[in-house]
């Protein structure tokens, strides 16, 4: 089975155990990382996540799974919230967050930059736009450390540009929500 098929498997399953708590399905993951595989499960609420819920829902869950068995791999199962600065993977991600600033990372550069930040405007299968799109200031080098003068300059020109971009879905790597402080 593919991952996606356990990911649906373990979504279903996982509705029916927070639901009544009033607790949504964000996201599932089924990855392997370092020769593991995990089962990510992502809850949310409207007044925010606890650890208690956490713990409520991967008990029944490990529970639930355990009975079934759906999953003939060993792995790890983790629930957690999706934090502040969450992936927007979904439609109903993308819904949620018109409006709000996002951080939009893509695997080749557009207009001289693999980044940009600006306020999700609209979303559809194809693509994301993002208005008062600007790239991030100063972004380090591949090594980590502070980028050049001349790179410094160029990326603090281009900051100051601002305009609405359209990104194609499949273009992007992630795209996620803003924090700011």
């Amino acid at each position: 089975m593919a991952a996606r098929d356990y990911e649906k498997i373990a979504e279903d399953i996982a509705k029916d155990i927070t639901g009544p708590l009033g607790i949504d399905i964000y996201d599932v993951e089924y990855v392997k990382e370092a020769g593991e595989f995990y089962l990510r499960i992502y809850i949310d609420k409207p007044d925010g996540v606890t650890i208690d819920d956490c713990e409520k829902v991967s008990r029944a869950l490990s529970d639930e799974l355990d009975k079934s068995d759906p999953i003939r791999d060993a792995y790890i199962l983790e629930v957690s919230s999706p934090g502040l600065g969450r992936k927007l993977k979904k439609d109903r991600h993308f819904e949620k967050s018109i409006g709000e600033k996002v951080e939009v990372k893509l695997f080749e550069a557009a207009d001289g930059s693999k980044e940009y930040t600006g306020i999700l405007k609209s979303y559809d299968a194809e693509s994301i736009t993002v208005s008062d799109a600007e790239v991030p200031a100063a972004p380090k080098n591949s090594k980590g450390r502070k980028p050049s003068k001349k790179a410094a300059a160029e990326a603090e020109s281009k900051a100051s540009e601002t305009k609405e971009m359209t990104f194609k879905r499949k273009e992007i790597s992630t795209v996620r929500l803003v924090v700011e402080f």
